[in-house]
């Protein structure tokens, strides 16, 4: 994102919160948390050539991002002052080949709101695009496609 011309720094100027996971094993093996709430069987997609027994980092990357957006269009929602409830996000995270022999991401965001009308919907998207942590963290990185429906 800029602003005439100019990049916006969007890094944390103070951190509150630190999350904590490792990984055993690879996209074969399992994902715990330092906490303990977390404990999941990872395995490769079908479609990737895996027996997809398991939960993959792409599915948990769509489940972090839908769940981190909602959060954020609740937060400029209520601002406001609109109640969001009944509203829901889906995110669907494709991995594929890159050009540089590596693979990429591209991301595709379902927002409905079905209690309002589209003009303040976008503009409520537009708002949370610009205030949620994954939103920041992929942009310029990824492509990240935003529905609404």
């Amino acid at each position: 994102m800029t602003t005439e011309g100019t990049a916006v720094d969007t890094r944390p100027t103070k951190i509150m919160y630190v999350a904590e996971a490792t990984a055993h094993g690879g996209r074969d093996g399992y994902v715990t948390s330092q906490d303990g709430r977390l404990e999941l069987k990872v395995a490769m997609p079908p479609a990737l050539g895996g027996d997809g027994n398991g939960t993959n980092p792409e599915q948990l990357f769509a489940a972090g991002y839908s769940s981190c957006f909602h959060n954020a269009l609740i937060l400029v929602g209520n601002r406001e002052g609109y109640d969001l409830s009944g509203s829901t996000v889906a995110a669907k995270v494709g991995i594929g080949p890159n050009k540089h022999r590596g693979y990429g991401l591209a991301v595709a965001l379902s927002v409905s709101l079905p209690v309002l009308d589209a003009d303040l919907a976008e503009k409520l998207v537009d708002a949370a695009h610009d205030v949620c942590p994954y939103s920041n963290a992929t942009r310029g990185n990824i492509d990240v496609t935003i529905l609404l429906g």
